[in-house]
């Protein structure tokens, strides 16, 4: 039978998942916003509760913003479509869970270094898998991205030990990896983007919902949050650019590349996250009525941000090959 090469377009794939990690960057300082409204809003509310507030917003009405425009696409939607989507709801659902409740228990420093291990862990993973040694760019630029993001973190090896927030956003980071990888598998392939993110955003509201529901303090007043104005304009900001935007081209534009190579795009994340922390959080609070002060350029920020930059350079300059798919 004749074969579909999935990479095609990879070029346009690389460039549309860099636009992905831009707007994943921009949620880091949007969710601090919102955790710092909320906090005013819900002082009784633990961790577990926060967190499970700012998933529920952000999921729900980007389902109902999906389901409103593509309504026809998802009429047709297939058990394989419907599979996958409760799959990467899943797996990226509970890796927030984790990943936003790790971070009140450990610096941001060791939770960011920990978190990017899904570089690591892809490779040798699909190695295991397949039986055979990823190319030595893999490796190279592996060992690139974990020195770039330790640098840019600021990691300090002597605060690393395994206390409840390193094992929380170790565990995120396996679920992050799942994540990436049911994006890779060729049963999904015929999949359509939308309905498959569709479901997606539907599993993970429904499973944030219930984390809710089980966390909620004695008393609580969430209807609150609905009289912020400051809440609604980062909520909708956070839906509309790192939920509808980042994951509908994460899903569209993952498949035509490799899980290993997505794994280290995804890596300069925390550079756009810098960046964009130097000027937004004044911004933010200006319109909140917080404190969040701006963060200052660093030799940090800009050698960790060269060493995760050189890795994707070196990856895409001799990609993993794309297994071709049977049409």
């Amino acid at each position: 039978m004749p074969t579909v090469s999935k990479t095609s377009h990879h070029a346009q794939a690389v460039l549309l998942l860099l636009l992905a990690n831009f707007f994943w960057g921009l949620s880091f300082p949007l969710i601090k916003a919102i955790s710092a409204v909320q906090a005013a809003l819900l002082p009784s509310g633990g961790t577990w509760f926060i967190s499970a507030c700012v998933i529920v917003p952000r999921f729900a009405l980007a389902a109902v913003a999906v389901g409103a425009i593509w309504f026809g696409v998802l009429r047709t939607l297939t058990r394989r479509e419907l599979r996958q989507g409760v799959e990467l709801g899943l797996f990226t659902g509970v890796g927030m869970m984790f990943q936003i409740d790790g971070l009140q228990h450990t610096s941001a420093s060791t939770s960011a270094f920990l978190t990017q291990l899904y570089a690591i862990m892809i490779p040798v993973w699909l190695a295991l898998r397949g039986r055979r040694s990823p190319r030595w760019t893999v490796w190279v630029s592996c060992a690139l991205v974990l020195a770039g993001v330790a640098v840019l973190a600021r990691l300090d090896w002597r605060d690393l030990h395994l206390g409840r927030g390193e094992i929380e956003t170790l565990v995120s980071s396996v679920f992050f990896m799942g994540q990436i990888l049911c994006l890779d598998r060729a049963e999904f392939a015929g999949n359509r983007p939308m309905p498959v993110t569709f479901v997606m955003f539907v599993v993970q509201a429904v499973a944030g919902a219930a984390l809710a529901a089980c966390t909620m303090p004695a008393g609580v007043n969430v209807l609150a949050l609905g009289g912020s104005g400051a809440w609604w304009t980062f909520t909708l900001a956070l839906t509309v650019f790192c939920t509808l935007g980042a994951f509908t081209l994460m899903n569209t534009w993952q498949p035509k590349i490799t899980a290993t190579e997505a794994g280290l795009i995804y890596c300069v994340e925390p550079v756009f996250a810098s960046a964009m922390a130097l000027f937004l959080p004044a911004w933010f609070s200006a319109w909140g009525g917080f404190d969040y002060p701006n963060e200052s350029a660093t030799a940090n920020l800009l050698v960790g941000g060269g060493l995760i930059t050189a890795a994707n350079v070196l990856i895409q300059l001799n990609p993993p090959p794309k297994p071709q798919v049977a049409a």
